[in-house]
């Protein structure tokens, strides 16, 4: 791959010293990806794979707002009202994505910088070193639009045993850098005003150096956060949500009286019903499941049913063309969601994900 090269004006890549450098650069949509980055990004990792001079591979985003705040969700809403199969062709490649960065051979550096949602996890949540600052806002607020959190969530939402990705995935709520790193999202803390400095460091490692010598390089911009929000909610967080139906949940924030409780029993009282309920249920068969790959083959499945819900494109209306916050969901209260009405997300797909791929295992 030739130096310098502009792949797409939405994704630049290029060689830096030994460092293979992917910038997302859609600045003005904060980054967020279209199918054409998604294709961009794979083409990036085949060639720095199999590149020699290509120590490791970083991951930023252009423009000082954030990384990426998910996928480009006004064309997927646009091709699911006009029956495109963009939706369908979007969410395959990404997820596809989103495992191959689970099992990059070389070292994945991605800068977590300003907002992180949606599909910008998906591209970060996998790398071999996650790092993040004090601008940081990372968040998974899927639930509020009608949707469930995806791009594996239910993978890495459930690999801790306590309820901290519980409540991550149903509330939505942003968390900052140690917040991030609590639930095992996230690994280093990087002030802002250093990561030109650490990038530039990155570029003078030699060829073929190991994930051991990124850290080191990394280890020495690394400092603690700042005092994050959920460490002292902890045993709240894994009282209120180690239930396994959202009308447990919501019975238990009712009955705690805590200002914390009553807080969050706001959030999620205005979030869709029928997207809690789908997210509970896959977040609690995620926590069972032992491969990456299954939780993305069975969120790809339920993706069918959220092109075909009332809710997906009655909670995008409300935040992202109307923008008037007020989503009319339906059903409207949580003792009118039926099984029917979940199961209908949980049927397997005509066109599996990993159908015509040999499956890999799952990042450890």
């Amino acid at each position: 791959m030739s130096e310098s090269r502009t792949t797409e004006a939405e994704t630049l890549v290029d060689h830096q010293g030994a460092l293979g450098r992917i910038r997302l650069n859609r600045p003005k949509a904060l980054n967020s990806l279209t199918l054409q980055m998604v294709r961009d990004i794979e083409c990036a990792l085949d060639d720095f794979e199999t590149d020699p001079a290509i120590a490791a591979v970083l991951v930023t985003g252009e423009g000082e707002r954030g990384l990426c705040a998910g996928g480009d969700i006004r064309a997927i809403y646009d091709g699911g009202k006009t029956g495109s199969d963009l939706p369908e062709t979007f969410w395959r490649e990404e997820y596809r994505l989103n495992a191959r960065i689970g099992r990059y051979p070389k070292p994945y550096v991605v800068i977590m910088d300003g907002i992180v949602m949606g599909g910008g996890v998906g591209i970060s949540v996998y790398g071999s070193h996650r790092i993040v600052t004090e601008r940081t806002r990372f968040a998974m607020p899927e639930t509020g639009i009608g949707f469930f959190p995806d791009v594996g969530a239910s993978w890495f939402l459930t690999r801790q045993t306590n309820e901290l990705g519980t409540y991550v995935g149903l509330t939505g709520e942003p968390l900052g850098a140690a917040d991030a790193i609590l639930v095992g999202l996230a690994d280093i803390f990087v002030r802002s005003e250093r990561l030109a400095e650490l990038t530039e460091a990155l570029t003078s490692l030699p060829a073929g150096n190991s994930r051991e010598a990124v850290s080191t390089v990394i280890a020495d911009f690394s400092e603690a956060p700042p005092a994050g929000v959920l460490e002292s909610h902890r045993p709240a967080i894994y009282r209120l949500f180690a239930f396994d139906t959202i009308e447990d949940i919501f019975a238990a924030l009712r009955g705690d009286g805590s200002s914390f409780a009553e807080k969050i029993l706001s959030v999620l009282s205005a979030k869709s019903p029928l997207s809690l309920n789908v997210t509970l249920r896959l977040l609690r068969l995620g926590r069972k499941t032992e491969r990456l790959e299954d939780c993305l083959e069975r969120e790809f499945a339920a993706t069918a049913a959220v092109l075909r819900s009332h809710d997906f494109y009655e909670g995008v209306r409300a935040a992202v063309i109307d923008k008037d916050r007020n989503p009319q969901w339906r059903p409207g209260r949580l003792a009118d969601v039926t099984a029917a009405d979940v199961d209908a997300y949980f049927k397997p797909s005509a066109h599996p994900l990993f159908a015509d791929k040999t499956k890999e295992g799952s990042p450890a």
